[in-house]
């Protein structure tokens, strides 16, 4: 909440403070009254500008990945999926990046995802690892096999764990499908089924 590189409205909150010493001073001491004393509080609350503009947080580098990831994946384009994920990625299905890359490229053929709305999220951070959980809205594409075997959206809940590189960016080691629909789903279970295992689930939801 204090933290000055995470947001501006601490230090612009001592400007406002420094402003009204200056208010007091230059009313209480009137021989005291000079120009430079309005440059106090200009200075702090030009810091509090600055470092914001200037200075990206692991918050938000973290939320800019996400970004990346999200217009990626929209765009069926699994080099820039490939670019977020680390080096020694692995998670409960693809032993390791390339086969996640592989995966990708098998599923993700379009037309798949027409759009993807983030509906909430919950990003933990104890550098330089991180854990981020999102439900989203996913919109197939009309004439996408999921659209056509499944429905036309879902809601789906992922968890990433994250690791903060040596040059200080961020890259995905591990991702996780939690729920889909609000449905407790095992590993990548829903993402590697077949048409016919789509419409099963159909069939059970029904």
């Amino acid at each position: 909440m204090w933290d000055v590189f995470e947001q501006p409205w601490t230090l612009l909150g001592a400007a406002v403070i420094v402003l009204l010493i200056v208010f007091t001073v230059r009313a209480v001491l009137p021989e005291k009254r000079r120009l430079w004393l309005w440059l106090f509080p200009l200075g702090v609350a030009g810091l509090a500008v600055g470092l914001d503009a200037l200075v990206a947080t692991d918050l938000e580098k973290i939320n800019e990945l996400v970004k990346t990831g999200v217009r990626a994946v929209e765009q069926e384009d699994c080099a820039a999926i490939a670019r977020l994920l680390s080096e020694d990625y692995a998670d409960s299905y693809h032993k390791d990046k390339q086969a996640a890359v592989s995966h990708c490229r098998s599923r993700l053929v379009p037309p798949a995802i027409e759009k993807i709305n983030k509906m909430g999220e919950e990003v933990r951070i104890t550098s330089p690892e991180a854990v981020a959980t999102f439900t989203v809205i996913v919109k197939f594409d009309k004439n996408s096999v999921w659209a056509q075997s499944y429905k036309p959206s879902a809601m789906v809940k992922l968890q990433f764990h994250l690791r903060r590189q040596p040059d200080g960016t961020w890259r995905v080691r591990r991702a996780e499908v939690q729920e889909v629909d609000k449905v407790a789903v095992t590993s990548w279970g829903v993402a590697r089924a077949t048409n016919a295992q789509l419409q099963a689930i159909v069939a059970c939801q029904s």
